[in-house]
């Protein structure tokens, strides 16, 4: 049984205007901003609208409602790793938003425009350049790290940040559990190494796969960075020196 209210009921202000995308357009006016066009998805037009970026690299950037309660988050990307990413309740402080990246105002103009947290953490890459790429992740997973709630996730985090062998490898997540690529494009180089951070629990599960019968265990994440920066291949350190 579908419990979502009736987005017409949910956001009576937009249905007056027949759109999300027309809805931002006119806050966007009672402001003095001009937008760039926006587009309602027919599917969904009271709680969906897009826009495109002058900024080629710059793309997937939408505006969703939420369908449970009146709230709204606004997607952008650049070369499929989201940039911008945040949620408000009030949709008149999406346009500055949504003229700055459409405009191609930089990542840290965007994010003093926004009176909501926006920014991923990641900075733009243009040229996709490999080692920018993976610089950029560590940020992200830096950001991400200190925004979790979660004191045992945060400190694996910046250990691994602080191995410098580890931090030339891309970084990524599955379930919580950290690991590392050579290559930031998927499919991922195969991982030698899955640290787990149980929340709570205040210790480290290293596995050498996800399915490791001996995985070994450890009290704190300085240890937890050792083992996994021994474990890197001999042929993946020998290409750091090339």
């Amino acid at each position: 049984m579908n419990h979502e209210p009736d987005p017409a009921i949910l956001y009576p202000d937009v249905a007056a205007h027949g759109s999300l995308a027309a809805a931002l357009q006119a806050v966007a006016s009672d402001q003095g901003l001009v937008l760039p066009a926006l587009a309602a998805t027919p599917s969904d037009p009271l709680r969906h609208a897009t826009f495109a970026s002058v900024t080629p690299h710059r793309h997937g950037s939408y505006v969703t409602a939420w369908h449970l309660e009146r709230s709204w988050t606004i997607w952008g990307s650049s070369h499929n790793r989201l940039m911008i990413c945040g949620a408000t309740k009030d949709l008149r402080e999406l346009p500055p938003v949504i003229r700055g990246w459409a405009e191609g105002a930089g990542l840290d103009e965007i994010g003093q425009a926004a009176p909501f947290d926006v920014l991923t953490g990641r900075f733009e890459v243009p040229d996709n350049n490999p080692a920018d790429i993976i610089a950029s992740e560590w940020q992200w997973m830096l950001k991400d790290a200190r925004d979790a709630d979660w004191p045992e996730y945060q400190a694996l985090i910046d250990a691994a940040y602080a191995e410098p062998t580890l931090r030339r490898l891309y970084p990524f997540t599955s379930h919580w559990a950290l690991s590392f690529s050579s290559t930031p494009d998927y499919p991922f180089s195969p991982p030698f190494v899955w640290i787990e951070s149980p929340r709570g629990a205040g210790g480290y599960i290293i596995r050498e796969g996800r399915d490791d019968p001996a995985p070994v265990q450890v009290s704190t994440p300085a240890e937890a960075i050792s083992i996994a920066a021994d474990r890197i291949p001999a042929a993946l350190l020998r290409a750091f020196t090339l």
